[in-house]
């Protein structure tokens, strides 16, 4: 199975969400947050670079668990704004 390319706002999305991680992860090292969250430092790293659009779930969990970053204040900084879709 061939997976779709990611849209621009998927990629951005993955980009802002990199940032987000790194600004949260402060003064700590990549190797201190990623055995924190029990993943890789590349697996950090790439995520930090946005290199990884669309990572995992429980990874994400993880990391913004090691960065103390509740996942609440993630997802406001990562998605935008919708319409009142959901509110019929």
């Amino acid at each position: 199975m061939v997976r779709p390319p990611l849209s621009p706002d998927e990629r951005l999305r993955g980009e802002l969400l990199g940032t987000l991680l790194r600004t949260a992860r402060g003064p700590r090292s990549m190797v201190d947050v990623a055995a924190a969250a029990r993943i890789s430092v590349e697996t950090l790293r790439k995520i930090e670079r946005g290199r990884v659009p669309t990572p995992a779930f429980f990874t994400v969990a993880a990391i913004a668990g090691a960065v103390d970053l509740p996942l609440a204040d993630l997802i406001a900084a990562t998605v935008p704004e919708q319409p009142d879709q959901l509110t019929a």
